[in-house]
């Protein structure tokens, strides 16, 4: 990923950024041939418009492209993301400052990705001089683990599975000197019931990813992931609609180990830990069923009020795992509920912390890094919801409100002796391409959660 970037001695063609306020007096600076150029192929600052202006001997002499004002509401950081897919091949440098400098090379980086597994989709074949001051090694980092973690949700599930997720991690941790240990089989149906449960069905068995990284004198971060690599629904049943994208239920995973490689390359002075209950939701006979009861590692004891409510399951054995170590910081990722895209769409996933000062850091990290998130509450008026009549808790209370906070209030019953505890319920995929973002899976909320590790760890 690196190779995008250029040195700053190599010869390259300038994109000068124009707006609708500012394209006035960039037009009446250019030389008057290509002012004349511009004109007569009515050019207009209108956002995502690109010409390419030709020298007197016919190479390119530079590049305009437009982006919002800077006042606009709807201004994206990541609009020069779109211009890897326009440009010819070639070397290009910012001639004028963008709104922001280090977000628009990173969307120049993460916009030449492409997933090209199973045909020849090759990635555009073009390089920035990354601009002044910008730390080229940690956008290249940052693209470098969206890209794993787009490659990953990417892949369908016949080649996505739980044993292929782990080959994922075991090469992350040759890459960087981490230890990693997968529980299966007796020791996994013993020692982490739901896990097991909801992966019995499948003829892939399920597991528990377990890889440990860094200085144990360090303060411990656990990051947890959602680790679904397909999902059916269980015995309730989803919709063929509903099953189209389920390769990407493995998202959490994705980006943890995203996160888990950017904080290993960085040598972040933690102890990471990562845990990943990779599995597969499939229908069979052995499959667990609605009213099911099983005793948890923590033990809490479950009712399954729905099948399809399998990645809280999954989760919470691996979250009372990671909780029994005291973590300073524990984090958890996965792609858990459609009431989250009800309430916030696809790009704004929802976090949810007790801890005031961790919650204003992960905020101020997400609009840093143009990686949204947005806060929602652990309301404990609604934790009763959870009750059951046969057994300590239910899975997915009957009824359609609030399902994103009650899936937060069902894992936190899970976590007790951690510090800080920040659950995430991300979506892992963008439905339609956006600048620096195409469609697909998507790396979301590593970025973020990245830098404010980096804040509190260098």
């Amino acid at each position: 990923m690196s190779s995008i970037f250029a040195t700053a001695a190599t010869a390259a063609i300038p994109i000068t950024f124009v707006t609708e306020a500012t394209w006035d007096a960039i037009r009446d600076e250019l030389p008057p041939l290509a002012r004349q150029f511009a004109e007569a192929n009515g050019f207009a600052a209108k956002p995502g418009k690109v010409l390419a202006l030709p020298a007197a001997d016919g190479r390119i002499a530079q590049v305009l492209f437009a982006l919002e004002d800077e006042t606009s509401k709807a201004r994206d950081p990541f609009r020069p993301g779109a211009l890897p897919g326009l440009l010819p091949p070639g070397v290009y440098r910012f001639a004028n400052a963008p709104h922001e400098p280090r977000l628009a090379a990173l969307g120049f980086a993460l916009g030449c990705y492409r997933f090209g597994r199973y045909r020849k989709n090759e990635t555009p074949d073009v390089r920035l001089v990354p601009p002044d001051g910008v730390d080229v090694t940690d956008v290249a980092r940052m693209a470098e683990a969206a890209a794993l973690a787009r490659d990953l949700i990417n892949t369908p599930s016949n080649d996505m599975g739980p044993a292929e997720l782990a080959g994922v991690a075991r090469e992350l941790a040759g890459r960087f000197g981490a230890s990693i240990n997968c529980i299966s089989g007796a020791e996994l149906e013993q020692d982490f019931p739901l896990i097991h449960a909801v992966g019995m069905a499948s003829t892939r068995p399920p597991l528990l990813i377990d890889l440990s990284w860094g200085d144990p004198a360090h303060p411990k971060v656990t990051l947890v992931g959602k680790g679904v690599c397909f999902d059916t629904g269980g015995l309730d049943l989803k919709p063929s609609s509903g099953m189209l994208i389920m390769k990407k239920d493995m998202g959490g995973a994705a980006n943890v180990l995203a996160l888990a490689q950017m904080v290993m390359d960085a040598k972040l002075k933690l102890r990471l830990r990562v845990l990943i209950p990779a599995v597969e939701n499939a229908v069979a006979g052995n499959a667990f069923r609605p009213l099911d009861i099983f005793r948890s590692r923590k033990g809490i004891t479950v009712e399954i009020g729905n099948t399809d409510a399998e990645g809280r399951l999954v989760l919470a054995d691996a979250l009372a795992l990671a909780d029994e170590e005291k973590p300073e910081l524990l984090v958890d990722l996965g792609t858990l509920t459609g009431a989250a895209r009800v309430a916030l769409g696809p790009d704004l996933p929802p976090f949810y912390t007790n801890d005031e000062t961790l919650a204003a850091d992960v905020a101020a990290h997400a609009k840093a890094e143009n990686d949204p998130l947005w806060r929602m509450p652990l309301w404990p008026a609604y934790d009763t919801w959870l009750d059951s009549k046969t057994a300590d808790i239910n899975n997915a209370p009957s009824g359609g409100f609030a399902g994103s906070i009650t899936c937060a209030l069902f894992l936190q019953r899970f976590v007790e002796h951690a510090s800080n505890w920040l659950h995430v319920d991300i979506y892992g995929w963008t439905p339609s391409a956006k600048p620096g973002r195409p469609e697909g899976g998507e790396c979301q909320a590593a970025r973020a959660i990245y830098k404010l590790l980096s804040q509190r760890y260098a």
